[in-house]
């Protein structure tokens, strides 16, 4: 864990020196100094000492660097085509089990009819009308319109209309379940 560089970089951040978290925390500035070496682990108290002096929540001191914030640029995005259709799927972010996509679906097209894994899933249709179908459960949606289901009972989208069907989906997977299965 480093601790120690991401004090470092907030206290940076924010222009405030050694001298002065010394004076604000009661902590030498050797000990400052050593923490944000990774010379010394401070206690749970100093981070919170820490953590308060410097205006953020003790558990962002915690994380390791891959939990942190995750950005992915426009043009970063991971794109992939699927099926005969042609569905283009921008794959906005992923984080751990959650994971976030903007689909095009052209029109006519569909997801394959049937397909069913493990997670949930909230979809938004952001323009065109599409069928959403699991089980027995079906519905017309249009712009703005959204709904989730269990991804792990079959289920498809299918464009209805002449125009392209643009759909933003949220979905969340158990990474652990899935790593057993």
């Amino acid at each position: 864990m480093d601790i120690g560089s991401t004090i470092r970089t907030i206290r940076q951040r924010k222009k405030i020196t050694i001298a002065k978290m010394s004076e604000g925390t009661g902590l030498s500035k050797g000990f400052i100094s050593n923490m944000e070496n990774n010379n010394t682990s401070p206690s749970i108290s100093t981070l919170q000492t820490v953590a308060n002096f410097l205006e953020i929540p003790l558990p962002y001191l915690l994380l390791e660097k891959n939990q942190r914030m995750n950005v992915v640029r426009k043009n970063e995005r991971r794109v992939t085509t699927h099926n005969k259709d042609q569905l283009k799927v921008e794959h906005l972010t992923s984080k751990g089990g959650l994971k976030m996509k903007r689909v095009e679906i052209p029109p006519g097209s569909s997801t394959a009819e049937g397909h069913a894994h493990n997670g949930e899933e909230v979809h938004l249709v952001l323009s065109g009308k599409i069928y959403a179908q699991q089980g027995e459960d079906c519905y017309t949606l249009g712009e703005g319109d959204s709904f989730s289901w269990n991804a792990s009972v079959p289920h498809f989208v299918k464009n209805i209309e002449d125009e392209t069907a643009v759909v933003l989906i949220a979905q969340y997977t158990d990474t652990e379940l899935e790593d057993m299965l």
